[in-house]
């Protein structure tokens, strides 16, 4: 029973260090990605896996009930809220014309848009 615990203790501070890792990189990204659609993208993607791994590697550490129920709400709202924040911030960036791409290959907004506008009219 001991070595697996000492395997579990090993494998909860692989995650976390792999996690602190993973959100190191994404803010790496936030910092040096050129556009506010590059920014949100590497605010949630990274950000929500390495806040995973994180909690697995603690979940891992803690062991009990009580604390893997607190981790599993964690996750739950992480999951929740991260993208829908993302999603928010690069629609409004692109509705104020602040996204920083103006070479978009394909905008499927762009008709959807000027339709509600005309529309206001």
């Amino acid at each position: 029973m001991r070595a697996w615990a000492e395997a579990a203790d090993l494998a909860g501070v692989v995650l976390l260090f792999l996690g602190c890792l993973q959100c190191l990189l994404g803010v790496i990204g936030m910092l040096r990605l050129p556009d506010v659609l590059s920014r949100s993208h590497a605010a949630t993607k990274p950000q929500t896996l390495g806040i995973l791994l994180v909690l697995a590697g603690v979940a891992l550490r803690l062991r009990h009930g009580i604390d893997l129920g607190t981790l599993a709400l964690i996750v739950f709202f992480q999951f929740l809220t991260s993208p829908v924040a993302s999603h928010l911030v690069a629609r409004s960036a692109y509705r104020t014309g602040q996204t920083g791409s103006r070479g978009l290959l394909r905008d499927d907004l762009d008709p959807q848009l000027s339709d509600g506008e005309r529309q206001g009219e």
